[in-house]
């Protein structure tokens, strides 16, 4: 009788002592174990001898087991949390984490009707697979940030890349170092963390079965019924299986990723334009230069939203009213782009392609294609001279000869000599000066098409240029005393409303920097159309969901307008809220039909 009272004694680090619901203390609801089982040497049937507490457990036994129970206690909060928290950093509240999963009742019930040796493999697969989930809902908080989208399993692998470079670009490669390292710990000690978590909890429910067993049932039941009635605290239901759901989406947008390419494939192959012959092709804009420019990030809230209305309309009135009185009219309208916040060559090469590129896999189809662009096609007709003015491009760019362009002028070889702007390599006013310098200035050239990317509007936005005398530019360096008295993108970035003031500083010297370049520069045969390539990040729109973009185009001559009357856009440099809205894919070829032979004075709808 002393040997089985011995035997059933429960070890010290067993993470519990006696339950009242499971039977007198001390005991299971086992059977007493025969003489010579591991269970009568105070072992487990699931598995080897425990071993025997430590000299420190011993001599510290209250606070060895405040040690265990609240280990114990952080590996469930550590499982809980990994299944409530949302993919959304809007979303974290203390509500969110007062909710019951429906997926940790049915993990538990199916661990605790497992055998022993199943059951252990199940909790450590477990435990990784919910420490790859919370990964997968960081990433997807960084994602919505940045992107106003979730990580896509399947296409945005290349984006990662991308997003460390544009850290190394921002705070250097120190910080792009201690990120990269912190993202590889954070993702290892989740995974580590996560699989010893499931592992304890199991051993734990294992060693009280009977009130595992009934705690699952109850909180099954009241899920159920918090269903059913629709229970909610402050607007947030209580029970929930939105780890479940955000899976089932993935698996979802695997499926539709890799259908995806076969979809573009036959939408690609469609090109109302092929077979035009080249002296058919922009017979309206014969002699003139053409500029296709992009404006990083100039979305619609830049325009619509309250905090930046005013001052932003007002260069943009500013601007119409010099351009008019040098001789100049504009038009402008909307577009709709296939991205938010960032992906800006997706933007441009919708733009330019006409078709709807909205993921890397529909990029790269694109750029390995023969699919013809604007630029290609008036590189076609051989009456223009097409070049690109890069200078966000700081690295081989092999897709550039996609596009069609006789000349690429990057970061490097626009005779720039200042500083960096955080991410931006070339202020906007220097880059058109270095075009007009390289291209549009030279004697004796034929027509230019140019593709113009402006960089200076590029998040952090912080510092910012601004505008000088054109005759000063120099080589500029003259802009290392202005980056002096520019603000810290460390400090701005640590409030929304500075992000957002900033943000708008940047858009108006972009849009200085062009509208001043056409006034000193353009003249009766330049043509320039200019718009955002997409929305900025939502800490600037502030949960406007919206990809519409601002277009304009600005000529000197008016039958070029003459030929987009039919678009019904709006006099002036800023669209009006209900001028027309396109997709970013419809304008190549309602442009290249309102500058063809069937386009006509007043034509081109």
């Amino acid at each position: 009788m002393q040997l089985f009272t011995r035997s059933r004694q429960l070890p010290d680090h067993a993470g519990s002592g006696a339950d009242p619901d499971d039977g007198p203390a001390g005991t299971t609801d086992h059977p007493p174990a025969p003489v010579g089982t591991p269970e009568s040497r105070g072992g487990t049937p699931d598995g080897p001898e425990p071993a025997r507490p430590d000299p420190w457990r011993r001599r510290h036994p209250r606070a060895a087991r405040g040690v265990t129970v609240g280990t114990t206690v952080l590996a469930g909060a550590l499982l809980l949390g990994a299944l409530l928290v949302p993919n959304r950093v809007e979303r974290l509240s203390p509500e969110a984490f007062l909710r019951i999963p429906a997926e940790g009742i049915l993990l538990a019930t199916l661990l605790l009707a497992l055998p022993p040796r199943p059951r252990r493999i199940a909790a450590a697969v477990s435990g990784v697979l919910l420490g790859l989930v919370t990964v997968l809902k960081i990433v997807d908080m960084g994602f919505h940030q940045v992107l106003a989208r979730p990580f896509d399993l399947v296409l945005d692998w290349i984006l990662l890349d991308d997003a460390a470079e544009f850290v190394r670009e921002s705070f250097g490669r120190g910080g792009q170092v201690l990120a990269v390292i912190g993202v590889i710990v954070l993702f290892a000690a989740l995974l580590v963390l996560m699989t010893l978590a499931a592992v304890r909890i199991t051993d734990l429910m294992v060693r009280h079965r009977r009130t595992a067993a009934r705690t699952t049932v109850v909180l099954g039941v009241v899920w159920i019924t918090c269903v059913t009635l629709g229970v909610r605290i402050t607007g947030v239901p209580l029970a929930t299986r939105g780890t479940a759901q955000m899976l089932g989406n993935r698996v979802e947008q695997v499926r539709a990723g890799l259908e995806d390419a076969r979809v573009f494939e036959r939408q690609a192959a469609v090109d109302a334009f092929a077979d035009t012959p080249p002296d058919r092709l922009f017979t309206g804009l014969r002699g003139k230069d053409v500029l296709f420019t992009f404006v990083e990030s100039y979305g619609r809230v830049a325009i619509d939203d309250p905090a930046m209305a005013e001052p932003v309309d007002a260069v943009l009135k500013e601007g119409a009213a010099s351009l008019e009185a040098a001789g100049f009219e504009s038009r402008s309208g909307w577009l709709r782009s296939p991205v938010t916040g960032a992906g800006s060559w997706l933007a441009h090469s919708t733009f330019l392609s006409g078709l709807w590129i909205k993921n890397q896999q529909r990029y790269r189809s694109l750029t390995t294609s023969d699919r013809m662009t604007l630029t290609n096609y008036f590189r076609k007709t051989g009456d223009w001279r097409t070049v690109g003015i890069v200078p966000g491009v700081r690295r081989a760019w092999p897709e550039g000869r996609y596009f069609g362009l006789d000349h690429i002028y990057d970061s490097e070889h626009l005779g720039y000599r200042g500083p960096y702007f955080s991410w931006t390599p070339v202020p906007d006013q220097f880059t058109m000066e270095a075009f007009e310098r390289l291209e549009h200035g030279r004697k004796d050239r034929q027509p230019i098409m140019a593709e113009i990317i402006l960089a200076s509007s590029h998040n952090p936005w912080s510092p910012n240029a601004r505008m000088i005398d054109w005759d000063d530019l120099g080589d500029g360096s003259v802009f290392h005393g202005i980056k002096k008295e520019g603000t810290d993108p460390a400090e701005v970035w640590q409030d929304p409303e500075r992000v957002r003031t900033e943000y708008r500083k940047s858009i108006e010297y972009s849009l200085r920097s062009l509208t001043g370049w056409m006034e000193r520069y353009g003249d009766e045969d330049t043509v320039l159309v200019f718009l955002g390539d997409h929305q900025p990040v939502p800490t600037v729109t502030a949960g406007d969901t919206g990809k519409d973009v601002p277009i304009t185009i600005v000529a000197g001559d008016e039958k070029v307008l003459d030929r987009v009357a039919d678009w019904n856009w709006t006099d002036g440099l800023k669209p009006a809220p209900d001028a027309p809205r396109w997709g970013m894919d419809e304008f190549r070829d309602r442009f290249m039909t309102a500058y063809g032979p069937q386009g006509g004075e007043g034509g081109g709808g």
